[in-house]
């Protein structure tokens, strides 16, 4: 809301050549090398200035039947629901039923916010300070197991403070967009599924997107998988209730390709919304968040991007526009174990000819020593930097060490996932560090 020796062949492909130029080979080298093909799969649908260009299934949609994947199978989408959401709420914006600005007690009078003014966009920006449930304690395997009534879950994970003053922070929320639901239907009269399934999924001809219900057959469906150590294990049970107006929608990279084309048509919303939407939104003090309604704005390969990722039990999902290009690309995961985001951004490389080679340069012992150290990236959640020997390693809260490897005095990269470390050098030693990872940016400052 972080296997089974199969031989797979690849399914239902499209070929057209892109510049005169067949990409074909080196995108399914880029993918095959990817990961293993013998376990759980990917579906990955590329279009480029219009033109369908790519559109495969890989590794399995089902380990345990040996059901190969198809390019047309069905996933969770986990968190690309909050784009569906954040532009119902705007829909009902246009229409004059809310406003952006209205304040939560106008549909939850009880809600704790110490005084302060919780507006609807600080909910659809993740700056509310709101404690986001899905990162409370109490939030455990036994509870995810529960059926909640959208009210049942916001009352049930309330809490009386907040983690900040509203606008004064990003800080990725789901509460914040499980409470958009809420308002969704207390504004329009229908459940949020309705909503979405009725005024957005069936007007554009989305004949494969809906909210999941784990008791429907689903056709096309895949199952979902986890790993522990190195054993594939069925994802464990999560009611679709929770993850409700957060995370809760399936969906295929056909239909997602549809919803985009849609969107930047003004098909879904006005040009002056989704201006609003694709604007990042900026905190109290003027710093941008890089983050607008719904979608994450950034910059890769030197270019500016819209995009976002979603992760929920058995599925982890990317989506990834290159508006000046009028490139995108959906990668699909039926595993936790295949974060599809590095990937994405490789096969973004390809298409638009872009060397993503990283070169390391040598520092000193010296210029190494001063980078060690604690960064706190929020309350709990510390990034510990370390020297072994010539190589600077980097540890966050309950996750393995990795090395990191520099590009400049003061940049850094990861090789084990698309992410980089930023350090402000004061002096002798450091003062913050910012770990850039796809278009979020999350800044430390020195504890110790």
């Amino acid at each position: 809301m972080r296997h089974v020796v199969l031989f797979c062949m690849l399914i239902s492909l499209y070929l057209i050549p892109v510049n005169g130029q067949d990409l074909v080979p080196q995108l399914d080298s880029a993918i095959f090398n990817a990961f293993d093909q013998s376990g759980p799969g990917v579906t990955v649908l590329i279009k480029h200035k219009g033109e369908l260009i790519y559109h495969k299934g890989f590794g399995m949609a089902n380990v345990e039947q040996q059901v190969k994947m198809d390019p047309e199978n069905v996933f969770r989408i986990g968190s690309i629901t909050k784009q569906f959401t954040a532009c119902a709420i705007l829909k009902l914006a246009e229409e004059g039923k809310l406003a952006l600005t209205d304040n939560l007690h106008k549909y939850l009078p009880d809600y704790p916010t110490q005084g302060e003014t919780i507006t609807i966009e600080h909910l659809l920006t993740h700056t509310s300070g709101i404690k986001s449930y899905t990162g409370l304690p109490e939030w455990t395997a036994a509870v995810r197991r529960k059926d909640f009534s959208p009210l049942e879950l916001i009352k049930e994970f309330q809490r009386d403070s907040l983690d900040f003053t509203p606008g004064e922070r990003f800080l990725y929320n789901n509460t914040a967009y499980f409470i958009l639901g809420y308002i969704i239907e207390e504004v329009s009269g229908i459940s949020y599924e309705d909503y979405i399934e009725t005024l957005i999924f069936e007007p554009l001809g989305m004949k494969d997107s809906r909210y999941d219900q784990t008791e429907e057959i689903i056709p096309m469906r895949v199952s979902g998988y986890e790993k522990e150590g190195q054993v594939i294990r069925n994802t464990p049970y999560l009611s679709m209730t929770q993850p409700y107006a957060a995370g809760s929608l399936m969906s295929t990279v056909s239909d997602l390709s549809i919803w985009y084309q849609a969107v930047f048509e003004h098909k879904v919303v006005s040009k002056e919304s989704l201006k609003l939407a694709h604007t990042t939104f900026k905190l109290n003090d003027g710093k941008p968040t890089g983050y607008g309604y719904g979608w994450f704005l950034g910059k890769r390969l030197d270019r500016a991007t819209i995009e976002h990722g979603g992760g929920i039990n058995g599925s982890l999902t990317k989506d990834l526009y290159f508006p000046e290009d009028d490139l995108f690309i959906a990668v699909f995961s039926n595993c936790t174990c295949f974060p599809p985001d590095p990937l994405a951004l490789e096969l973004a490389a390809i298409v638009l000819d872009v060397d993503t080679s990283k070169k390391v340069v040598t520092l000193s012992k010296q210029q190494l020593k001063r980078l060690v150290g604690d960064y706190e990236l929020r309350p709990g959640f510390v990034l510990s930097i370390t020297l072994d020997g010539d190589q600077l390693m980097a540890q966050a809260t309950g996750q393995g060490i990795n090395p990191i490897f520099p590009k400049s005095e003061t940049r850094f990269f990861l090789k084990v996932i698309e992410a980089e470390l930023e350090f402000a050098i004061d002096g002798e030693s450091t003062s913050s560090v910012t770990l850039l990872q796809g278009p979020a940016k999350l800044e430390g400052k020195r504890i110790k």
